[in-house]
């Protein structure tokens, strides 16, 4: 049994296309349940409690504190078993894409 919670492990990941633009001018949010979680691109790890959520990933320009840009979301549920969560987010290759989020992988 896991008491602490699990662990989610998300990766964000701009397109190869305009990764350079991304990483220069750009920074991606992680929100879970309503609450933003400063990210960047690469691996951010966040802890939540067992349960059911909901995951949104978006990018801002720097300097930028509220705009939500190519946002997505997704449901995951955990429950008091799980350890980690492993959820990739990639951002598509076109001006306008959404970033694709993709299965949860559960670790017990």
């Amino acid at each position: 049994m896991h008491d602490q919670g699990a662990v989610v492990s998300v990766n964000v990941t701009p397109s190869l296309i305009a990764a350079w633009f991304h990483r220069l001018f750009t920074h991606p949010v992680v929100e879970i349940d309503g609450q933003e979680q400063a990210a960047r691109w690469g691996i951010t790890e966040i802890t939540v409690s067992p349960g059911e959520h909901c995951i949104s990933v978006f990018f801002r320009y720097r300097r930028d504190h509220h705009t939500r840009l190519a946002e997505s979301t997704r449901e995951f549920s955990t429950d008091t078993d799980v350890r980690r969560v492993d959820i990739t987010a990639r951002l598509g290759p076109r001006n306008g894409s959404r970033f694709r989020i993709g299965t949860p992988s559960v670790h017990r």
